[in-house]
C-alpha cells in the first residue's frame, strides 16, 4: 500500500495505500513530498553535491527518522560509508523491523519518473509474463496482453525449460537454478531494457519448441480484455468475477464500468480474484470497496489509517462511499495465494465485519502486509523514498496480520492455483472453489501456518522473487519480468 496526502505535507491520496492526486509542498534544497503523479523529474539526476552518495543516504535517513512507523526500531547510529548504495543503506536501518516481521523490504528509494509512468498507466517494459518456480521448474501463470510474450505464443501454463541468448547456448532452467538458485534465473532473462532478446526452450499444449522473444515496453492492463470481468452461471446462479491484477489509476473507469453491469443485471454473489494482486493505490482500493458497498451506510468505517505517534494528527478514518454503479454483496469469495498483499489484502479485511462467514478466503494464505508506505521525494536526483508510515485496520479495529489474512476471516477455503486452465475457467481449482462457496458447499480451511513467509518446499510453486534492484511494476506485480 502507498499513501499520499498528509495534512499540510502530503497531498494523500484517498486513504493510504498508494498515492495519486496533484499537488505537494515542497521544503527547500530540491526536496518535495509528493504523491506518485506529480511533476515528472529530470531523466537523469545532475551530479552534483546534493545527489552525491553521500547526500542521498542522509536524505533517506531524514525520511525515515521524521515519518517510520517503527521509530523504536531504528538503529541509534549507522555509518553509513559502510554501504554503497541508498538501498543497502536502507535495509541496515529497517533490519530490526524486518527481523520482527513487520518491513519485510517495505522501505524502499526508487524512481519518481518511473513509478509515475507505473501507476498511471501500468507503463513497464520487459517480456511481459508472471513466472513462478516449483522446485527447478519455471512456469509462466500469466501473460499480459500487448506484451511479447502472448504475441509469442506464451502463456499461462507454459513451461520454460531453457533460456539462452542464442539457440546455440541455451542452459536448462534446472540446472541454472540448482547452481544458482532462483537469481539465476533473473541474469539469465537479462536486463529490462528495450530490444533485450532471449530463447526460450518452452513446452505447452502444442509441444515443445524455441521462441524468441525481445523485451519491450507494453501497458498493463490491471482488468485483463480476456478474463478480468465475467459473469459466470454458478448453477443456475450469476456470480460476478473480476480478475484485479494490480491497483492503478486506470482501473478505476474498468471497474466502474463492470460493477455497473452486475448491478444492472441484479448480482449480489461475486468472486474477486487477488491470487497474484500486490497491491497499488489506497484511492483505487477504497474505490473498489465503495463498489461492493452498496448496503453499507456513509456511517460504516471502511478503514482507519494510524500513523507513528508523532503523526497522529495524519490519522485518518474513511467511511463507505456508495457510487451509481455500486453493488450490494450476499457473498464475497475473494481468491489468494502467498503473492496477495497490501491494498488487495485491505479491501478484503475491510469487508470481514460486514459479512462475516460469507466473505471468504480461498486459495491459500495472503502475503501479510497490513502497513502502507508514504512517498517522499528527492526531485533533483529522482529519488523516491518509499517509507512504511502508517498501518490500516478495519471497522472492527483488525490489523496486524503480518502473517495473513487466513488467521483473520472467519470463512477460508484450501484451493489450488491450476495454472493447466485459464484464469477466470471455471473449472480452475481456485475458482471452482470459489463458487462452491458461493453456492454453500462445504470446503476444507486454510491452514493458517501456510504463510508466503514459510519455507518454500520442493511441491509447491512460488512466484519468482523480484530481483534486486527491482523495477516499480516488479515491485507491484508479482513475478513480473
Amino acid at each position: 500500500m502507498k499513501n499520499g496526502a498528509l495534512k499540510n505535507v502530503i497531498v494523500i491520496l484517498a486513504a493510504g495505500l498508494t498515492a495519486c492526486g496533484g499537488g505537494g509542498s515542497s521544503s527547500g534544497g530540491g526536496t518535495v513530498i509528493v504523491p506518485p503523479t506529480s511533476s515528472t523529474p529530470p531523466t537523469s539526476p545532475p551530479t552534483s553535491s546534493t545527489c552525491s552518495l553521500s547526500s542521498r543516504q542522509d536524505f533517506a535517513f531524514s525520511v525515515l527518522n521524521e515519518w517510520y512507523l517503527f521509530p523504536e526500531t531504528l538503529p541509534g547510529s549507522l555509518a553509513k560509508t559502510s554501504y554503497t548504495s541508498v538501498q543497502s543503506y536502507i535495509d541496515a536501518l529497517t533490519a530490526n523491523a524486518r527481523a520482527q516481521g513487520r518491513d519485510r523490504y517495505f522501505t524502499y528509494v526508487t524512481s519518481i519518473q518511473e513509478e509515475n509512468a507505473f501507476f498511471s498507466s501500468g507503463s513497464t517494459a520487459g517480456l511481459g509474463v508472471r513466472f513462478a518456480y516449483q522446485g527447478t521448474r519455471l512456469f509462466v501463470i500469466e501473460a499480459f496482453e500487448g506484451a511479447p510474450a502472448l504475441a509469442a505464443g506464451i502463456d499461462r501454463g507454459t513451461e520454460v525449460l531453457a533460456i539462452g541468448i542464442d539457440a546455440a547456448n541455451l542452459t536448462p532452467v534446472a540446472d541454472i537454478i540448482t547452481a544458482q538458485g532462483t537469481s539465476g534465473i533473473t541474469s539469465a532473462l537479462g536486463p529490462s531494457t528495450v530490444g533485450t532478446s532471449r530463447v526460450l526452450r518452452i513446452t505447452d499444449a502444442g509441444g515443445v519448441r524455441n521462441v524468441t522473444v525481445a523485451k519491450a515496453d507494453y501497458n498493463i492492463a490491471p482488468l485483463s480484455p480476456r478474463y478480468g470481468v465475467r459473469v459466470i452461471d454458478n448453477g443456475g446462479q450469476r456470480v460476478g468475477y473480476i480478475n484485479m491484477r494490480t491497483f492503478i489509476s486506470t482501473a478505476d473507469n474498468q471497474l466502474r464500468t463492470a460493477f455497473a453491469d452486475f448491478r444492472a443485471q441484479g448480482i449480489t454473489n461475486f468472486v474477486i480474484d487477488f491470487r497474484y494482486n500486490g497491491g497499488g493505490l489506497v484511492s483505487t482500493a477504497e474505490l473498489m470497496g465503495d463498489l461492493m458497498g452498496g448496503n453499507r451506510f456513509s456511517s460504516d468505517v471502511f478503514t482507519v489509517t494510524r500513523f507513528r505517534a508523532s503523526k497522529s494528527s495524519n490519522n485518518e478514518t474513511r467511511r463507505f462511499t456508495p457510487q451509481a454503479q455500486s453493488v450490494s454483496p450476499i457473498k464475497i469469495a475473494f481468491i489468494a495465494t502467498g503473492a496477495t498483499a497490501s491494498a488487495s489484502e485491505l479491501v478484503m479485511n475491510s469487508f470481514g465485519p460486514y459479512l462475516g462467514a460469507n466473505a471468504a478466503l480461498i486459495g491459500s494464505n495472503s502475503y501479510g502486509k497490513p502497513v502502507g508506505q508514504i512517498a517522499v521525494d528527492q526531485s533533483a536526483c529522482d529519488d523516491r523514498i518509499r517509507v512504511v508510515a502508517f498501518a490500516k485496520d478495519n471497522a472492527a479495529g483488525q490489523g496486524d496480520y503480518y502473517s495473513g489474512l487466513a488467521g483473520t476471516m472467519r470463512a477460508t477455503c484450501a484451493a489450488a492455483d491450476d495454472i493447466s486452465r485459464p484464469l477466470g475457467d471455471p473449472l480452475e481449482a481456485s475458482l471452482r472453489t470459489a463458487l462452491d462457496f458461493v453456492a454453500g458447499r462445504s470446503c476444507t480451511p486454510v491452514v493458517v501456518a501456510q504463510t508466503a513467509q514459510s519455507t518454500s518446499t520442493r511441491t509447491e510453486r512460488r512466484v519468482l522473487p523480484a530481483p534486486v534492484d527491482a523495477r516499480t511494476a516488479q515491485r507491484e506485480v508479482a513475478g513480473l519480468f
